[in-house]
């Protein structure tokens, strides 16, 4: 049996199938909605919910989607955590949860499935790691770690197919079609990406969405001396990746591509279907055991935030291949 919560509000139990999976979400931290998003795009959501939250941003993009858009068969969000029971209570409220718990080690064994949903990459590995070693598929939010050694304890449970972790603007739905036609582009020359906040927590969208659409690997970066994160990425198929975090200021998450043959430009702003792609990701994987991001790829862009920290810090170009990552 699951608890699920109909759209009245009446929590009920019913009969779940062999196939059916529990996913618990974790979060929160500042500034990060996350685990209200993901959790309604499986569940649905509750208007009054929503309306008890701080998250009027995301509900106004729930509201734009037909109801058809919501939910994968069999895959209920039916545990909640956050460090504070009352946040817990109203995301749960929110995105239709029916059972919040007051520790992460409630849920060991009561979800077949968790969605980390929180951005603080300092505590990813304690969190993730007891569920992963325990058999547990996880998600983990964008960044996954920006330490070696921590790295090193995700890789074997990336390419298990037990973890995944990305931005989703690796599937923008902005960019079919540069994924689709950029060879009519010819070479492409340069790449750039510009977003708000900074390189650690924000740079990985940059990253994710020009690595999503470019067949070529990372291999050093050097940093840009202007007041703002700024940095070039040398790939080696001969792109260079412009990356500007610019801080505090305007919504932006943009991208652009520049080859011989044309250019585009492109404003990632669709993130219900960035997530739900993200989640569908997820979810095939777990079912599969087969991770449908390589699991190079995001070791590629965890490396690549490294170097362009080092770079920031020591004011010089900094090798991917001298990480020892």
């Amino acid at each position: 049996m699951v608890s699920v919560v109909r759209d009245d509000g009446i929590r009920v139990e019913a009969e779940s199938s062999a196939a059916d999976l529990s996913l618990g979400v974790v979060g929160t931290t500042p500034g990060n909605g996350h685990p209200y998003s993901f959790a309604s795009i499986v569940n649905g959501y509750s208007d009054a919910g929503f309306a008890e939250s701080e998250w009027d941003g995301i509900h106004d993009y729930l509201r734009e989607k037909s109801p058809a858009e919501f939910g994968f068969e069999g895959v209920h969000v039916t545990h909640a955590w956050t460090q504070d029971r009352a946040e817990t209570d109203r995301l749960c409220a929110a995105a239709r949860v029916p059972t919040p718990v007051d520790s992460l080690e409630e849920l060991h064994g009561e979800v077949d499935a968790l969605l980390l949903l929180r951005d603080d990459y300092e505590r990813h590995a304690e969190m993730a790691l007891p569920f992963l070693e325990d058999g547990t598929p996880v998600f983990v939010d964008k960044p996954l770690a920006l330490d070696a050694g921590e790295l090193d304890r995700f890789r074997p449970h990336l390419e298990s197919g037990r973890l995944v972790s990305c931005s989703g603007m690796r599937f923008a739905r902005e960019l079919d079609d540069p994924r689709a036609t950029l060879a009519e582009s010819g070479e492409v020359r340069v790449a750039r990406g510009t977003v708000v906040n900074d390189w650690e927590h924000y740079g990985v969208h940059m990253l994710d969405a020009v690595f999503g659409v470019l067949d070529q690997r990372p291999v050093r970066v050097s940093p840009f001396d202007v007041p703002h994160d700024a940095f070039a990425v040398e790939l080696d198929g001969g792109t260079l990746v412009e990356v500007d975090a610019l801080g505090d200021g305007p919504f932006v998450f943009d991208v652009g591509f520049y080859g011989d043959g044309g250019h585009s430009t492109h404003e990632l702003r669709d993130n219900f279907t960035a997530f739900r792609r993200t989640l569908w990701a997820f979810l095939h994987t777990v079912h599969t055991g087969d991770p449908v991001v390589d699991p190079e790829d995001t070791l590629d862009v965890m490396r690549t935030l490294i170097a362009g920290r080092r770079a920031r810090e020591t004011g010089e170009p900094v090798a991917l291949a001298d990480l020892g990552i």
